[in-house]
């Protein structure tokens, strides 16, 4: 059972409000917040272009450079960057034994739908590049990343592309319309996300295109010949219904796909590791999945 950590992160993201205002106002506050977050240690990082997106490669101390993440932060689609998930990033190639590239794709108002998929593609190409085999290779992604995840990995099948050895999926946005009945009934208990912020986020990203195109909202598509996933998420979620019926949506397609809810858990808990024992753990049980796909 969760102790009393999570209710001390709870309290605390109550206090500190940073999701308020416009698109714009956020990203720049998510940027100010993130920008003097200590480097992670015991990890070196190394700056590239990923086939036109700014990227960082991450490599935890002693991690096999034959495999890597392909990591998609979240923040909507309008915010978040390489300096806000950077620990966590080290954290997963640390746990996972490998590197991990973390994508600064295309961000909306500025960018918006299809260029993060794009961006997305375009970085698994590079990691393919890079002598990295399509099956050493983890597309993995927080909230809006875990929706770009399973969006670039259809986008990488509907191209012809090699998929993955595994998606990994943290507190996924698969679906724009905002039509999950968690988003209602989990309203006061999630600190993080309200369906007022995804709405916002949502029509920068869209610019005026359909929310159920299945790219922007995967839970729409068809995902037979998908990698197999990993799904996790909090019960206190207002998104735990995305996962439930992606979930649900992959297994009937034949997917393999393990949905793992965590109990009383906020949106993306791995990112309070200093904090919240169930956050490491979670970014434990990622590592072990993904040592389990890659062999």
């Amino acid at each position: 059972m969760p102790g009393t950590e999570i209710k001390t992160v709870i309290n605390m993201l109550r206090a500190n409000p940073m999701m308020e205002g416009e698109v714009l106002e956020m990203r720049a506050g998510m940027n100010a917040a993130t920008a003097v977050a200590p480097p992670p240690e015991n990890a070196t990082i190394q700056i590239v272009d990923a086939g036109g997106a700014p990227a960082e490669w991450t490599d935890a101390e002693g991690v096999s450079g034959d495999a890597a993440f392909v990591y998609l932060h979240g923040g909507g689609y309008t915010m978040g960057n390489l300096d806000s998930h950077r620990n966590l990033v080290a954290g997963l190639s640390r746990a996972a034994g490998i590197r991990a590239l973390s994508v600064d794709y295309g961000l909306a108002p500025e960018n918006p739908f299809p260029k993060a998929v794009e961006d997305a593609v375009d970085a698994v190409k590079y990691v393919h590049a890079q002598g990295i085999a399509p099956n050493r290779v983890i597309v993995a992604g927080d909230s809006a990343g875990g929706g770009l995840t399973a969006a670039t990995l259809i986008s990488l099948r509907d191209r012809g592309i090699a998929q993955p050895a595994a998606g990994v999926l943290i507190s996924p946005w698969l679906d724009l319309t905002q039509s999950g009945a968690t988003m209602e009934s989990h309203a006061a208990a999630d600190p993080m996300v309200s369906g007022a912020l995804l709405g916002k986020c949502a029509a920068a990203y869209l610019a005026g295109q359909d929310a159920r195109t299945p790219l922007a909202s995967p839970l729409f598509a068809d995902l037979t010949g998908l990698p197999p996933l990993l799904i996790h998420v909090g019960t206190a979620e207002v998104l735990l219904d995305d996962s439930r019926r992606f979930h649900a949506a992959a297994s009937k397609a034949g997917v393999d796909s393990i949905l793992e809810e965590w109990d009383e858990m906020i949106h993306v808990w791995h990112t309070f590791s200093a904090m919240l024992p169930e956050a490491q753990q979670a970014v434990d049980r990622i590592g072990a999945f993904v040592k389990e796909r890659l062999g």
